[in-house]
């Protein structure tokens, strides 16, 4: 009897079922998780996203959360996540274009400063330009001063009239080395000319641009590296050639003072252009309105 009130005081025998079982099951629930596998790819791409969100502004393709699988269950998926309320990724950025902002600055204020000068020029020539002996027109950041040759030059000569003199000296006193660079160059009209002195109108309008030239080195402080003379012929007209009235606007000499960036592009023009051929053979013989002498 003293042994049986012994037992009845230990523990109850279903407790060793019990502990057995629950051994049992957590041994089948470790083996469950190791037999589980994380989907590597998937992981990384979300961690790219991550990093590019806080990163670098951007478009981030939908990624889904990385999922898991074991023997109980092929696939599972956790809780829905809910939205944020901003669905774009916005960041303060480097600016890129500063650079060429302020080459458009410096350009805007040459043309500014172009348009101030030939300003000037007209006020100054203001009584040339009423009677038709110049005209003054700015082209982006050139300033393109026309001298007509009704006042300028006698027909088919290239010699500057005495009296058109004091109109050189007032226009090389408003050039200096700060105005910029400055090309002469002179034109004819469409009608070839032949004469004892000239061949052609290239040789007519080179030598018409060479006289303006020395008058205006003669008395400008402008330094003669910085001039340049070219002839062009009837090639660049101001007007149609069909009525005497239009191709007596394109007998000219053209003054162009030019600024900013057109400086580089012309010397650029100048030390890579191939000279130009020699004219060779003979011309026909015709009349023009430049006449002979």
């Amino acid at each position: 009897m003293e042994a049986e009130k012994e037992e009845a005081r230990g523990v109850p025998a279903w407790v060793m079922t019990f502990a057995d079982l629950m051994t049992l099951l957590m041994c089948f629930f470790v083996l469950l998780l190791a037999f589980s596998e994380m989907d590597v790819a998937k992981f990384k791409q979300l961690s790219g996203s991550m990093k590019e969100a806080f990163g670098v502004q951007s478009e981030i393709e939908v990624k889904t959360i990385p999922k898991g699988t074991s023997v109980v269950a092929q696939e599972f998926s956790p809780g829905k996540p809910e939205p944020t309320p901003i669905n774009t990724v916005r960041q303060f950025t480097i600016d890129s274009n500063r650079n060429t902002l302020d080459a458009l600055d410096r350009e805007l204020k040459e043309i500014k400063e172009t348009r101030e000068h030939a300003r000037r020029l007209r006020l100054a020539l203001k009584e040339e330009i009423d009677k038709g002996y110049v005209a003054i027109e700015t082209e982006g950041t050139k300033v393109i001063i026309h001298i007509m040759e009704k006042a300028s030059f006698d027909s088919g000569l290239a010699d500057v009239r005495r009296e058109f003199q004091p109109v050189l000296t007032k226009i090389s006193g408003l050039i200096d080395n700060n105005s910029g660079d400055v090309t002469i160059s002179g034109h004819t009209d469409n009608l070839p000319i032949s004469n004892e002195r000239f061949r052609s109108n290239w040789e007519l309008s080179t030598s018409r641009a060479v006289s303006v030239a020395h008058a205006l080195l003669a008395q400008s402080e402008i330094d003669p590296p910085r001039v340049q003379v070219t002839g062009h012929a009837d090639t660049q007209p101001r007007a149609s050639n069909d009525t005497p009235e239009d191709r007596a606007k394109n007998r000219r000499v053209d003054i162009s003072i030019i600024r900013g960036a057109e400086i580089d592009q012309i010397r650029q023009m100048s030390i890579t252009q191939p000279p130009a051929p020699d004219i060779v053979g003979e011309l026909p013989e015709a009349t023009s309105e430049e006449g002979t002498p």
